[in-house]
């Protein structure tokens, strides 16, 4: 039996220093009008940096929207995601969180998020690729096994591109190795993500 999930009042946030912003959900096969599913943040394209804000969890103005953002119904196994409103342009990664809450419409994103998929990058000789570049929707298929309820889901990009002098926008410590991180020189070989592991179910 399939769970139903119902995915409201998506709750997102865009990558430090990266001026573009996820505003539409990709469910059941198509793409949805932008923030009829997402909250609406009111910083523009403009990233959250300070890490101790409560802004890092959906963004800025987010709160505001909730309770006039629609919900969407999926089932588990199926694949979800969003969209942006416009490409990738700066080397980063890429998540998928999400967290089970008692309201989509009041719900302030302070429940304990769980990340569902991540976009990392790839190693060659003195090369580091970014397959978040160009991005323009990220999804995943939800674990079979996740029980029925409402939930937010949340996109990050993290972009990197000055990341090894700035304080970036994460629910973890800007000194975290996967955030304050020099891309260019020395080429890195890994690369660490923040946050816990995907859970797959």
């Amino acid at each position: 039996m399939k769970s139903a999930l119902a995915f409201a009042a998506l709750c997102l946030a865009q990558g430090a220093f990266a001026h573009y912003r996820w505003t539409n959900l990709y469910a059941n096969g198509s793409t949805t009008a932008d923030y009829y599913y997402v909250r609406q943040n009111t910083n523009y394209n403009s990233p959250v940096t300070d890490v101790t804000s409560n802004d890092i969890r959906c963004n800025t103005g987010t709160q505001a929207a909730a309770a006039n953002t629609h919900i969407g119904t999926v089932t588990a196994g199926s694949e979800v995601g969003l969209a942006l409103d416009q490409a990738i342009y700066h080397p980063g990664i890429a998540t998928l969180y999400m967290t089970k809450v008692a309201n989509d419409n009041t719900a302030d994103g302070s429940t304990p998020w769980f990340k569902v998929a991540q976009l990392l990058p790839t190693f060659g000789p003195n090369t580091v690729n970014w397959p978040a570049n160009n991005l323009q929707k990220y999804t995943v298929t939800i674990p079979k096994s996740l029980p029925s309820g409402q939930y937010l889901l949340r996109a990050e990009h993290i972009a990197l591109h000055v990341a090894q002098s700035a304080d970036l926008m994460r629910p973890d410590k800007a000194t975290d190795p996967g955030i304050l991180i020099n891309i260019n020189y020395p080429v890195p070989t890994s690369y660490v993500a923040p946050g816990p592991s995907v859970w797959t179910g």
